[in-house]
């Protein structure tokens, strides 16, 4: 009978033992698999220049800036197809005074079993979405329209440079107006406001800076120049030896505008291969996302994932046509979901803003890529709801909407006019996310954009609310705003450069 106590003890122990060790492994592959937190992004979606301190920046955190850690926000999500193995309890040793009537053994947890994703948000073709605009010559109006938009251009170039500013008068320029510098200069060729040695003239001037200008960080150009000396600027355009970092949206836009000029004018190829040469294009592209760098608080060099629906796959062809794989950027179905907006299914960025960035929806991205691409059968469907969700509006509440992100001629300087972003439809937040309903607009170069795509009697509509938003001598203005029905007097290189662009299309057709 002893002998019978001790075997059903021992095995009892033998029992505990296995669970213990079990458990111990459990937990061994738990740590080892994890998913580990992003650090914050900055919540941009693109770099804009704006007349104002902007304190995030300053130099003084620049010095001595250890490596950049890789952060990536949310883009590589664990695998959730993943079964985890049953847990099993292990039971706790028994007391010497303890006599067990019975084996003790440990009792099985049910498996945790974690679901599957949700099936791929699909992108179902829509009726009704106009064929491609038939490419014609521009009437008197229009033409007197893209001369004013020019005159920008020759206003705000820097002689010293050849570089343009973004804002009118305020000498600085980021990548992305640079391109709209060179995108303008190709539609008023194209437009014929200038001739060929004129374009050729400036180009040559432009990418001569380009090729010499200071790199951050020896690698990639930096987010502010100012256009006057060349040197690296923060956002108050105050010089920095050491730059504030890139954003691999801006430098989407600016490839995009030096193979335009190059399959345009090919004389100017080897001045822009000579440009693009300098640069390390690998340093923003890792396993197929765009990466930007930016300094932390503390001086600390970070490299984060940048764009969401919309600009990311924007930027990913742009990056394609250079030979950098970007696959993952360019999935429109990786983190797509929809939001009904006026009965619309409008296309969302399922990412949202705890890590820092914004998932603005509105019309910039899907103009751009209408325009110098040419819609691809996703792009035209995502598109074709972001437009409509905007004619909707207007149906409902009598507001022409034409909304995208644009400069202001008021702190805070720049706003995100959006269809939807971070839960909220028709909000208008700065980069930061603060409330800026007050500032809400129809957009001058979005009604141009839309007009150019889309011809229909509502962006008619919308283009004949705006035709007079300009001072001719100057350029035009940023828009009209919802609550005052006052123009927003802003005057850009963005919102003259979308102009000439969307006339040029009208005549010649999409940029590549």
């Amino acid at each position: 009978m002893a002998f019978k106590d001790d075997l059903v003890k021992a095995r009892s122990y033998i029992v505990f033992i296995v669970g213990l060790l079990f458990a111990f492994s459990v937990v061994y592959y738990v740590e080892n698999h994890s998913q580990v937190k992003s650090v914050p992004a900055p919540a941009i979606v693109k770099s804009a220049i704006q007349p104002m301190p902007k304190t995030q920046e300053q130099a003084s955190h620049m010095d001595k800036a250890p490596a950049a850690p890789m952060v990536v926000e949310k883009a590589t999500p664990v695998d959730k197809t993943a079964i985890v193995a049953p847990v099993v309890a292990a039971t706790p040793a028994v007391a010497a005074t303890q006599t067990p009537s019975a084996p003790i053994t440990a009792t099985p947890v049910a498996p945790v079993v974690v679901p599957p994703p949700p099936p791929l948000a699909k992108i179902v073709a829509s009726s009704g979405i106009p064929a491609k605009r038939t490419q014609r010559e521009l009437n008197d109006k229009e033409q007197a329209w893209a001369t004013i938009a020019w005159h920008y251009f020759e206003n705000n170039t820097q002689a010293q440079t050849g570089l343009v500013n973004s804002v009118n008068n305020y000498n600085a320029s980021t990548m992305w107006d640079t391109a709209s510098y060179i995108i303008a200069a190709i539609s008023a060729e194209r437009l014929g406001l200038i001739d060929r040695p004129t374009l050729d003239s400036r180009m040559s001037q432009l990418l001569a800076s380009m090729a010499k200008m200071p790199l951050f960080e020896g690698k990639l150009p930096n987010k502010s120049y100012n256009t006057k000396t060349l040197t690296m600027s923060n956002y108050a355009n105050k010089d920095t030896a050491k730059g504030i970092g890139y954003s691999a949206i801006d430098m989407g836009r600016i490839l995009i505008a030096l193979q335009a000029l190059s399959k345009h004018y090919p004389n100017h190829a080897a001045e822009v291969k000579q440009v693009v040469s300098r640069w390390t294009l690998a340093a923003m592209v890792h396993d197929g996302l765009l990466f930007g760098a930016f300094f932390d608080k503390n001086g600390g060099l970070v490299n984060v994932q940048e764009g969401r629906l919309g600009y990311e796959q924007y930027a990913a062809k742009a990056v394609k046509l250079f030979k950098f794989d970007a696959a993952t950027a360019l999935n429109y179905q990786k983190y797509l979901s929809y939001v009904d907006v006026y009965g619309i299914q409008v296309p969302i960025d399922v990412r949202d803003a705890k890590t820092g960035a914004q998932n603005y929806v509105l019309s910039e991205p899907y103009i751009m890529d209408g325009l110098e691409f040419g819609f691809d059968a996703q792009s035209k469907e995502l598109a074709w709801r972001v437009f409509s969700a905007q004619e909707e509006r207007f149906k409902a509440t009598g507001i022409l909407t034409a909304v995208s992100e644009d400069h202001i001629d008021m702190s805070p300087y720049f706003v995100y006019n959006t269809v939807y972003v971070a839960g909220k439809t028709w909000a208008t937040i700065t980069d930061n996310g603060v409330d800026a309903s007050d500032f809400r607009s129809l957009s001058t170069k979005t009604v141009f954009g839309w007009y150019a795509l889309y011809n229909t009697p509502y962006t008619a509509k919308m283009l004949q609310a705006i035709e007079t938003l300009n001072d001719p001598a100057k350029g035009w203005y940023a828009g009209l705003y919802e609550k005052n029905k006052q123009p927003n007097k802003a005057i850009t290189a963005n919102t003259n450069a979308v102009i000439l662009e969307s006339l040029a299309y009208i005549k010649k057709g999409k940029l590549l």
